[in-house]
C-alpha cells in the first residue's frame, strides 16, 4: 500500500480528504499518493500568511539566512535520496537529477548570502538643487506581500527552489504551488523548512489541482505571482490580475547559431556534442532546449553530419539507470503530441534525418532538416526531443533567423570573435546571449527571464529578490550635509 504524503500548511503538516496518484512516467507505476488541501485549509494557509507579512519582513537577516543555509546543507546531505525521488516522479534520468539536486543546493546557499546583504540601502544627496538643501534622502526595499510561486514539473526542485529561496531572503511569505505531476520534490523542501525557526505561516507547500488556481490567483491577500510554464497558462494569469505584480517565465524556441569562423573539427565537435546533449538532456523538457540550429552554409553539411551522430549516441532508455542520457517525457499524451508535430513536419516535406518514433511516453532523439514554414515545429516550442537544423548565409541572415520567433528566453553562438559577441549581444532578442555554447546554460545566479512570449521579470535569485520587493524612500530633513 503506498503512503500518503502530508503537504505543508502554515508550517505543519497537514492532510485533507481527497488524495491523487504521482505516477512514475517511464514505467507508469505509482511513486506515491498525496493528499490535496481542502478550501478550508488553503484558505486557512493564505490567512496565515497574510497575517505575517509585517513580521516576517521585520525578522533579522541573521534568522532568514540561517534557514536558507539550513535548507542547502540538507539537501546536499540527501541528494542521493532526493535524485532518485524527482527521477521517479518526473522521468528524468538520474545523472540529471543528481545535477538539479545540486543546482537547488547553489540556490538556497546563494540565497542565504543575498539575505545577509539585503537592504543596505541607498544613500542620496537631495541638496543637488537649491530645494534639497539639508535633505538626504535614504531608499531601500520592501516586500510588497505574500508570493504564490507556481512552479512546473520539468525542474520539480530547483524551480520550486527559485520561488522559495528568495522570498525567504527578502522576507516575504510564500505559498508554493508545484506541478501536480511532480508534487514530491516541493514537499521535500517542506520538510526541511520545518526543521528551521521561520516564523509560522511564513510558507506553505500546496499540492492543489489546476482548477483549485483561479481563486489562488484572484485572491487579493497574494499580491504577488511568480508562474513558470506555458505561456498560455502564463498570460491568462497576468490578464485576470491586471493590478498585480506577475513574474512570468515561459516558453521557448531557443536557437544555437553556428558561426563560420567556429570551422576546426575540434569546434564542430565541441558544437554537435553540446547540441545534442541539450537537445535531448530533459527530454527535450527545457524551455531552453536546444530546438533549432542556425548554422553558416560553410559549416553546414560538416556539423549536420556531425550533430546527427551526436543524438544518435544518446543513450535512450531507463531514467533510474546512470547510463541513460534520455528519458520519458512527462505523459504518454505529452509523448503522442510531439510525435504528431514531428509526423505533420515530415508530411509537409521534412527530411527526417534520425528520430522519429515512439515508445509509450518515450520519443526517440529526432533531428529534422528543411523544416517548412508553418507547421507546427516551426513556430512553437516543441518541448521534446527534437531539434531542426537551418542553413544560413552569413552573420546577418543568422540573427534574423533567431529573431523570426514569438519567443526570446535565450540563444547560443558559436564564434571565436568578440565583436562578433557584442554584435549578438546587442541584435538578438532573447533575454539571454550564451556565447560558446548552447542556449541551455544557466547559472541560477545570473538573471534568468525572456523577452516578447517568453515572458516578464527576471528570476535568479538576487533578481527574484528585486521583483519581490518595490524602494520606499525616506527623507531626513534639516541635516548639516
Amino acid at each position: 500500500m503506498t503512503a500518503t504524503h502530508a503537504f505543508w500548511l502554515a508550517g505543519r503538516q497537514a492532510t485533507g480528504t481527497d488524495t491523487f496518484d504521482v505516477t512514475n512516467p517511464f514505467d507508469g507505476r505509482v511513486v506515491a499518493q498525496v493528499s490535496v488541501p481542502t478550501e478550508a485549509q488553503v484558505e486557512e494557509a493564505v490567512a496565515a500568511a497574510h497575517a505575517v507579512v509585517d513580521e516576517f519582513a521585520a525578522t533579522p537577516a541573521h534568522v532568514r539566512a540561517a534557514a536558507l543555509d539550513h535548507v542547502s546543507r540538507r539537501l546536499a546531505e540527501r541528494t542521493e535520496e532526493i535524485a532518485q525521488l524527482i527521477s521517479a516522479e518526473n522521468g528524468k534520468p538520474i545523472k540529471w537529477a543528481r545535477g538539479e539536486v545540486g543546482r537547488a543546493v547553489s540556490v538556497f546557499r546563494f540565497a542565504a548570502e543575498e539575505a545577509r546583504r539585503f537592504n543596505g540601502g541607498e544613500v542620496q544627496r537631495l541638496d543637488t538643487d537649491a530645494g534639497g538643501v539639508g535633505r538626504l534622502g535614504l531608499t531601500r526595499r520592501f516586500p510588497k506581500g505574500v508570493v504564490l510561486g507556481i512552479a512546473p514539473f520539468n525542474f520539480p526542485l530547483n524551480l520550486c527552489a527559485h520561488k522559495i529561496a528568495p522570498a525567504i531572503a527578502v522576507g516575504a511569505p510564500i505559498i508554493l504551488k508545484p506541478a501536480p505531476a511532480t508534487p514530491l520534490s516541493g514537499l521535500i523542501l517542506g520538510e526541511l523548512l520545518a526543521e528551521t525557526d521561520l516564523p509560522a505561516g511564513s510558507w506553505s507547500v500546496l499540492p492543489v489541482l489546476n482548477e483549485a488556481m483561479p481563486a489562488l490567483v484572484q485572491d487579493e491577500r497574494l499580491p504577488v505571482i511568480s508562474f513558470t510554464g506555458s505561456d498560455k497558462v502564463g498570460y491568462a494569469i497576468q490578464q485576470s490580475v491586471p493590478h498585480k505584480h506577475c513574474t512570468l517565465e515561459l516558453g521557448g524556441n531557443a536557437a544555437a547559431v553556428v558561426l563560420g569562423d567556429w570551422s576546426s573539427e575540434a569546434d564542430l565537435d565541441w558544437a554537435a556534442t553540446r547540441i545534442a546533449t541539450f537537445s535531448n538532456y530533459q527530454a527535450g523538457q527545457s524551455c531552453i532546449s536546444v530546438q533549432r540550429v542556425i548554422a553558416d552554409a560553410s559549416v553546414y553539411d560538416r556539423l549536420a553530419e556531425k550533430v546527427v551522430a551526436a543524438v544518435e549516441a544518446q543513450v535512450t532508455g531507463d531514467p533510474a539507470a546512470d547510463s541513460t542520457d534520455v528519458g520519458p517525457l512527462v505523459s504518454e499524451d505529452a509523448a503522442r503530441r510531439v510525435e504528431s508535430w514531428v509526423n505533420e513536419a515530415v508530411q509537409a516535406g521534412a527530411k527526417l534525418l534520425t528520430g522519429g518514433t515512439r515508445e509509450g511516453a518515450t520519443y526517440a532523439p529526432t533531428v529534422l532538416a528543411e523544416l517548412p514554414e508553418g507547421v507546427t515545429l516551426a513556430g512553437e516550442e516543441v518541448f521534446g526531443p527534437v531539434l531542426s537544423l537551418h542553413r544560413v548565409d552569413g552573420e546577418a541572415e543568422a540573427f534574423a533567423a533567431v529573431n523570426d520567433s514569438k519567443f526570446g528566453l535565450q540563444a547560443g553562438v558559436f564564434t571565436h570573435d568578440l565583436q562578433t559577441a557584442f554584435r549578438a549581444h546587442r541584435a538578438l532578442e532573447v533575454g539571454g546571449v550564451i556565447v560558446g555554447d548552447v542556449p541551455s546554460y544557466r547559472a541560477d545566479q545570473m538573471p534568468y527571464g525572456g523577452v516578447k512570449q517568453s515572458g516578464v521579470g527576471r528570476e535568479g535569485v538576487r533578481y527574484a529578490m528585486d521583483d519581490y520587493t518595490y524602494e520606499r524612500v525616506l527623507v531626513l530633513t534639516g541635516l548639516a550635509l
